[in-house]
């Protein structure tokens, strides 16, 4: 019964990502359906390829779609990522899983490569970034950078690094890790 829920889980958590519609839900656009714009997406597009509800240990919860952002890579491939209503978590996850993060393609974070998949992330004091698989299982900290200079600081954003072709950043206030798409994935 447990493996019936679990598979059934991942089923609808696969079918969500993928922009396929219950009867219930209102229709979703995949990737290929919004706009080839490479770069940072606007809110329209994050809000159609985003998931409203998301999975993470044992638990779904609903994406902040206020806080929630993406970049399209040049030749294809997804990062989306948003904050979560982390409520119904214990204090040490919440502490941890701060915001969700989906990659249709491979990417490097700090020097870290993530494979396509959904992970848990958070930033942590003092200066730190953590990626966790769905189980809460630490795939890597990394230290993060602090920018004095970011103009308008939100809760969650990814902006473009710099002017550095194909890199980015997702950002939590002025606290930033760096990413970008991974050669040859």
């Amino acid at each position: 019964m447990i493996f019936s829920s679990v598979v059934l889980s991942a089923c609808l958590s696969a079918a969500s990502l993928s922009g396929a519609q219950t009867a219930s839900s209102t229709p979703q656009t995949t990737a290929s359906e919004v706009g080839q714009k490479v770069g940072a997406l606007n809110a329209a597009d994050v809000a159609n390829l985003m998931p409203p509800t998301v999975f993470f240990q044992g638990k779904s919860a609903p994406v902040q779609m206020r806080n929630a952002a993406g970049v399209r890579f040049v030749g294809g491939g997804l990062l989306l990522t948003g904050l979560v209503d982390t409520s119904g978590y214990a204090s040490e996850v919440q502490e941890r899983y701060q915001a969700y993060l989906l990659l249709d393609r491979a990417v490097t974070i700090e020097g870290h490569t993530l494979t396509p998949g959904a992970y848990g992330i958070g930033f942590l004091r003092p200066q730190s970034f953590v990626v966790m698989d769905l189980s809460g299982h630490d795939l890597f900290v990394v230290d993060s950078h602090h920018d004095e200079e970011l103009r308008r600081p939100t809760p969650l954003q990814v902006l473009s690094s710099n002017g550095a072709s194909g890199e980015f950043r997702i950002c939590a206030g002025r606290s930033f890790v760096s990413f970008s798409a991974t050669a040859g994935h």
